[in-house]
């Protein structure tokens, strides 16, 4: 099978002939058809996270937002079977441990993360396999293309996630989403689909109007505002003092400050944006105006497997389309180029590889 493999941090990766992997006795292997192109997929490109001891290694299959259908399984898998259309998370738990249990597998305590270590290769790859299949595998619904779950991959699922079941995200509450990447953008059409007022930030104009098509009824540009303005007291202007609810989905100190600063007393900050070396995983905060208005800071990875049924009833409900948010489909040759033009945010939307042999 053909394969993208991280070489070296920050030079093109190596897309080279693999054995096809075999399923072992809980695993499936699936048929990749489709695979979305993420800004965790370029932290792990360039090296961070070794501040976390959660660098990614050299030689690894890159790639963590599968869509396809089942290749072949292994004899103790009882739900899926050759042929099954199916999605598959990047969070993988081993379906028996105590977070798994309760509802939580994306927090497993033996968890694996797709393409992220040794011990899971990833999906920018003709085939991947899939541990613990009866618990990971996602059956895709039948009115849900391969190129559309892709999309739903990290991004979509992890802003749902955050939104919906961290921070209780309910109908007429006022949401702010900074960063309007492929997560900010699934937040910003789910924080609508939700029935929530949507504030959608960012330096970039064309992604602010993808923003307003998908649903934000408000934009902030930080480069368009009067001087002396900040983008918290622009956010607070516009939603009659602060949203409940406000997202950082870049992972910046500043969008995370600014974040955090925008919500109303009593108001949730969630972060789902993974910092750069600048941070190296940590940032400042006012704490001790986050303790006079009793404001929330909640983290949120990825979604359990068990949510994804909750996802599909939203979508279908409402009418929803995640392949709304995909821009560009793209060869696995080309993923080298779009990770490095990520380096200077010029990626609009989604990307998705759906060809693997170009």
């Amino acid at each position: 099978m053909r394969a993208a493999i991280l070489r070296e941090y920050g030079e093109p990766l190596a897309v080279r002939d693999l054995p096809d992997p075999e399923p072992g006795p809980d695993e499936a292997v699936v048929r990749v058809a489709a695979c979305g192109v993420c800004r965790s997929d370029w932290h792990a490109w360039m090296g961070h996270g070794e501040w976390a001891d959660d660098r990614v290694p050299r030689g690894q299959v890159l790639g963590h937002e599968p869509a396809g259908e089942v290749a072949a399984v292994g004899r103790e898998v009882d739900r899926f079977a050759p042929g099954d259309r199916v999605v598959v998370p990047f969070s993988l738990g081993d379906g028996t441990c105590p977070y798994c249990r309760r509802g939580a597998g994306n927090v497993c305590a033996d968890g694996r993360a797709l393409g992220f270590e040794a011990a899971a290769p990833g999906a920018f790859a003709e085939r991947v396999a899939v541990p613990t299949a009866d618990y990971n595998l996602i059956e895709r619904p039948p009115w849900l293309g391969a190129t559309a779950a892709a999309a739903l991959g990290c991004r979509y699922m992890t802003a749902y996630h955050a939104l919906a079941e961290r921070a209780a995200l309910s109908g007429g509450d006022r949401l702010a989403v900074h960063g309007c990447g492929g997560v900010g953008l699934s937040a910003v059409q789910l924080g609508a689909a939700l029935g929530a007022r949507v504030v959608a930030v960012d330096v970039d104009d064309d992604a602010l109007s993808l923003a307003s098509d998908l649903g934000a009824d408000r934009l902030v540009n930080p480069e368009s505002l009067s001087t002396g303005e900040s983008v918290p007291e622009r956010v607070r202007e516009l939603t009659d003092g602060g949203v409940h609810v406000s997202m950082d989905a870049l992972g910046i100190a500043e969008t995370c400050r600014n974040s955090v600063r925008s919500v109303r007393p009593r108001g949730t900050h969630v972060q789902v944006g993974l910092t750069t070396e600048a941070e190296r995983g940590e940032v400042s905060l006012p704490t001790d105006w986050m303790t006079r208005w009793e404001v929330s800071f909640l983290g949120a990875r990825g979604m359990p497997p068990t949510s994804y049924g909750d996802l599909f009833d939203l979508i279908e409900a409402t009418d929803v389309d995640p392949g709304a948010l995909v821009a560009r489909e793209l060869s696995l040759s080309a993923v080298s180029d779009r990770l490095a033009a990520m380096d200077e945010y010029d990626v609009k939307g989604v990307e998705v590889v759906t060809d693997f042999e170009g």
